[in-house]
């Protein structure tokens, strides 16, 4: 109990005393803010593919735009988020000659990461709707985007929630990562914090606490709006 009290002591004069607490400040800042707009981003570019990836093959168009997108899929579920880390800040970005800071590079990878996985969930909400409501807005006049963006994608929305909720959860997760291209997230703000006196256990400890109250919140805010869904079909 002893040598733990002496880590502890250890982790708190680093926390607070050497003002590590703000380096941990602005690591889940970063955290959150990758995890966030990575899932706006995801959810832009999974609702576009997934558009493509259901609309009727009958030209040449829509069935180029279903091979690319396939290829597209196929990259980014095919490797590993580090992977593709590394692959743009170290390669294709500077190969193009383009300089991004690797906060903006994290949340780009993310968003195009999330992208390919959205793109199969929306998929799979989509076609969850039942068929009458492409065919009643088509016949109402709309076009296959009108109707897809004002009956259906919405529709898939409420029936693809829990799942988006996952993805976020897995989002927040997977940050942890991005120390690999220099960005500062709670894994990297803590490991210098045991890098500094090298004692690893608290500050993991406390890292992990973090980690669990941020799913737990995540959680709790999903539950609640599918709840607020929930009353306003009953009350339609």
């Amino acid at each position: 109990m002893g040598n733990f009290d002496k880590k502890l002591e250890a982790f708190w004069e680093s926390f607070i005393d050497h003002g590590a607490y703000r380096e941990v400040l602005e690591g889940l800042q970063n955290t959150v803010l990758i995890a966030i707009m990575g899932l706006i981003i995801g959810t832009l570019i999974g609702t576009l593919i997934a558009a493509v990836r259901v609309m009727p093959k009958y030209r040449v168009m829509p069935r180029v735009l279903d091979k690319v997108c396939g290829v597209y899929v196929s990259f980014f579920r095919g490797t590993p988020i580090v992977v593709q880390l590394l692959l743009f800040y170290y390669v294709l970005l500077p190969a193009m000659g383009v300089q991004i800071d690797s906060l903006t590079v994290s949340i780009v990878v993310f968003g195009m990461n999330s992208g390919a996985y959205i793109s199969e969930i929306m998929r799979g909400g989509i076609l969850s709707v039942d068929a009458g409501q492409m065919e009643g807005g088509r016949a109402m006049g709309l076009s296959f985007s009108a109707t897809m963006l004002k009956i259906v994608i919405p529709q898939a929305v409420k029936n693809i929630l829990p799942t988006m909720g996952n993805e976020f959860i897995t989002l927040i997760k997977e940050t942890s990562v991005v120390s690999f291209v220099g960005a500062l997230d709670l894994y990297k703000a803590f490991n210098s914090i045991g890098t500094s006196n090298y004692e690893w256990m608290v500050p993991f400890l406390a890292m992990a606490l973090i980690y669990i109250v941020l799913v737990m919140l995540i959680t709790l805010a999903i539950k609640l709006l599918e709840r607020r869904l929930r009353k306003s079909d009953r009350s339609m």
